[in-house]
């Protein structure tokens, strides 16, 4: 009989939060070399387990097959089907996971979920009697999962590089085996109060192709990707990559940048998985929420003391002052200076 068990984790939201899983279950992996891991997310997060022995990753429809409680269902007697489990790890702590974990125990299963901090959370945003501290990161939530289960082991380092094969002979764009440091760029976030004014990014791009850097530019499909466009057909060394790569295409170019200039969106986290430095742009959120990207060194989170800062965990809130001051008071010339520093450093 097999010495081996599984673990069933779930985490079912935005690619930056998954993002965020993959050094935590990295870890766990090379202290229980013993337990195999059962990931459960959706179709965008498959590529992030690909490559890493030992993780099954399966996919929800949350739209279609999965929808509602019956779909739920359905999942569970299918992930039932892949057990048993040495426990299952709710590392999301919304409705729909709350619903499989309470179908996993009531087949005996031991289910444990991720404490969100949502009341230090509140504290830090609140506008008044406001608590600016530092809160447990992300990394270290998901991890006491675990550790409440008795299964304890040290967050070390993720060789994302190694591991997304970003040495290989071939790179997704040709322009990245040109001359000149190398600089992502990616404007946009999920929420507009995350977001640096546009105009003030094309003015940066201006300026990086002003002084011969070769510049790339991340995005989505559709409405980004045509903006982008539009930025690289004005710039000698700008060139978009937005809506042209999938995920295992877009971590490789990444990780041949020198650096990723990003808001606090999804882009900071791929660049952290391949151990890309990023030079990220804090407006309503703060890293002190604890969503601050894998490795990432504090001195390069862009950011300006307000009183009213972080007014959001998420940045899905309007600015309640009507400034943005947060973001506008964030100049070009801040945002150039350390991407400089970082430059200069590796060259």
């Amino acid at each position: 009989m097999s010495s081996r068990s599984k673990i069933l984790i779930f985490r079912f939201s935005a690619l930056g939060d998954v993002a965020m899983t993959v050094p935590v279950i990295w870890s766990l992996l090379q202290q229980y070399p013993e337990h195999d891991i059962v990931f459960v997310s959706r179709p965008f997060a498959q590529k992030f387990f690909t490559p890493i022995a030992r993780v099954q990753f399966v996919s929800v429809d949350f739209g279609g097959k999965h929808k509602g409680l019956k779909g739920l269902y359905q999942l569970f007697k299918r992930l039932r089907e892949l057990g048993p489990y040495k426990m299952v790890a709710d590392l999301h702590g919304v409705l729909r996971s709350y619903v499989l974990g309470a179908m996993f125990r009531l087949t005996g299963a031991k289910v444990l979920c991720i404490d969100k901090g949502r009341q230090d959370k509140k504290a830090l945003c609140a506008k008044e009697n406001k608590q600016l501290v530092q809160l447990k990161p992300t990394f270290e939530r998901y991890r006491d999962v675990f550790i409440k289960a008795g299964m304890n082991f040290p967050l070390v380092g993720f060789p994302g590089r190694d591991i997304y094969n970003a040495d290989a002979d071939t790179v997704p764009h040709s322009a990245l085996n040109n001359r000149g440091a190398k600089i992502g760029v990616a404007p946009y976030a999920k929420h507009q109060w995350k977001m640096w004014p546009i105009e003030k990014m094309h003015r940066l791009v201006e300026i990086l192709d002003g002084k011969g850097y070769q510049v790339f530019l991340f995005g989505g499909r559709g409405e980004e990707e045509a903006t982008l466009e539009e930025w690289a057909s004005e710039f000698v060394n700008v060139h978009c990559l937005a809506g042209q790569l999938s995920m295992d295409e877009e971590l490789k170019a990444i990780a041949n940048l020198d650096l990723m200039v990003s808001m606090d969106s999804a882009n900071m986290h791929l660049a952290s998985l391949v151990e890309t430095p990023v030079v990220s742009v804090w407006g309503a959120t703060h890293p002190y929420a604890g969503f601050y990207g894998w490795g990432q060194k504090p001195d390069n989170a862009v950011q300006i003391d307000l009183e009213c800062r972080p007014c959001s965990v998420f940045g899905n809130k309007p600015c309640f002052r009507g400034d943005f001051a947060c973001m506008e008071s964030v100049t070009v010339e801040m945002i150039e200076a350390r991407i400089e520093q970082i430059v200069s450093l590796k060259n």
